[in-house]
């Protein structure tokens, strides 16, 4: 077989992979990406984008179902088409994959389908329709991502016991799901399924659903979860088992009898089948060993994103990939900031975070200036009808650095991005407290938190 050699080859086509690939394409690099399905990975086909597509579809739901009185629409005999609500997530999916497609094509990156492996250390044996290919790198990407792990002793079937694969493409409605890991999927599929009528039961092994939020967020949206119908059960240790209608889920002395269970417990590292032991490429604990530059064990072979067990996170992903392709010609500006990393959960009301809990701040010595805005008086969530939540910000008492911000409410996820770039560009609690927002917004509730760590907070 005849091979041509790239520059670059990335293995994988996910958040990770395609943003290295145009990265490296851009600094000037002849960039091919090896990827065995479509394009985006799993964040744009079976994560982050069509799951969206659906929360966004559980929003409306839940508005039509339990509020549609309040804002004076009124109707007789409320239908979903459910079917229309997944269709609708996998077109979204679609248009999605097609702008990467596009983009590849906008930065003369070669896209080679296929099963890719490792033939030694300068070389990609690819495989598509039983043909197999060969292509030759001076730089390799490994960016295979990951796949939902399995509850202990018990396997995915796809029917009884799925994964998020299954939840996102149901045949139908189950009337009652257990859901065993109270995580951001889990968290985000319970509010699905319940907008939609379904009796959800969360089940998490740590004393608090997302354990690694901070503990007035979770209890806020625990609370929230109660009001909505979702039980929630926390601390607790759970068993499976299929039984002949559906499946039953032990925790403790209770007892669910469920038509399916939904397993969200992490994820594990698409590491198998890729010739990794014949290049002497290092793992530890089914993920890759890389450096802070994402380098591996091997000269000229890199990884990055879920595959490395870091922060399994799109956004990181890509942030890596970036940080990779400019190491590659020797221009990296910058690396990764993991203590400046946004966390998003999508339910409603959303939680977001970026930097340390009160908690952590405190274990690590610092004297803090707390300052919390709840949504129940803000002007602009009052008049949208989303005043759950609040804002709770982080600073450090002597130099006024923020440390960390919490939010919990409707458009959490949209407004961590202003505590991200403050966090980023060293912003202070003074320069912040005299940042003007616009008027009526939700992001003025973090300028009220600000003021509020002064002691000088205006609506409180």
């Amino acid at each position: 077989m005849s091979a041509k050699t790239y520059d670059v080859v990335v293995l994988g086509g996910g958040p990770g992979g395609y943003v290295a690939a145009i990265r490296a394409a851009q600094l000037g690099q002849n960039v091919a990406v090896v990827e065995k399905d479509n394009l985006g990975g799993i964040c744009l086909n079976w994560g982050c984008i069509p799951t969206k597509a659906l929360l966004k579809n559980a929003e409306h739901a839940r508005i039509a179902r339990t509020e549609g009185a309040e804002w004076g629409i009124l109707y007789d005999n409320l239908r979903f088409d459910f079917e229309r609500v997944i269709a609708r997530s996998r077109d979204v999916s679609a248009r999605i994959v097609k702008g990467v497609e596009f983009l590849m094509k906008k930065n003369k990156i070669t896209v080679l389908k296929g099963m890719g492996q490792l033939k030694g250390k300068d070389t990609i044996v690819y495989e598509n329709d039983g043909k197999k290919s060969e292509v030759k790198f001076k730089n390799l990407i490994l960016a295979t991502g990951a796949r939902p792990r399995p509850f202990p002793g018990v396997a995915f079937d796809g029917e009884k016991v799925i994964s998020y694969f299954q939840a996102m493409v149901p045949k139908k409605l189950p009337k009652k799901l257990a859901i065993i890991g109270g995580g951001a999927i889990g968290c985000e599929f319970a509010y699905f399924y319940n907008a939609f009528g379904t009796e959800v039961h969360l089940f998490e092994m740590l004393p608090t659903l997302l354990p690694i939020e901070d503990p007035e967020c979770t209890k806020e949206l625990t609370r929230s979860f109660k009001k909505q119908g979702i039980k929630s059960y926390t601390g607790v240790k759970t068993e499976i088992s299929v039984t002949k209608s559906g499946v039953s889920v032990k925790a403790g002395d209770k007892t669910i009898e469920a038509d399916q269970v939904l397993v969200s417990i992490g994820v594990m590292g698409n590491i198998e089948n890729l010739g990794l032991e014949q290049a002497g490429i290092k793992t530890e604990r089914g993920f890759i060993v890389t450096d802070d530059r994402y380098n591996t064990n091997v000269k000229g072979i890199k990884a990055i994103g879920d595959v490395t067990g870091r922060v399994m996170l799109a956004h990181v992903a890509s942030h890596q990939g970036t940080v990779a392709a400019e190491d590659i010609v020797g221009k990296a500006s910058h690396l990764v900031d993991y203590d400046a990393i946004p966390s998003c959960t999508y339910c409603q009301p959303q939680v977001a975070s970026v930097g340390m809990t009160e908690d952590k701040a405190k274990e690590a010595g610092y004297e803090l200036l707390v300052g919390r805005y709840p949504f129940r008086p803000h002007g602009k969530a009052v008049a949208t009808g989303e005043n759950e939540g609040f804002v709770k910000l982080i600073f450090d008492k002597k130099y006024g650095e923020l440390l960390g911000a919490h939010i919990v409410g409707h458009e959490a996820t949209e407004m961590i991005a202003e505590a991200c770039a403050a966090k980023s560009s060293e912003a202070t609690v003074e320069t912040l407290a005299a940042t003007m927002h616009a008027h009526p917004t939700m992001s003025e509730a973090f300028h009220e938190a600000t003021l509020d760590a002064l002691g000088r907070a205006i609506h409180l």
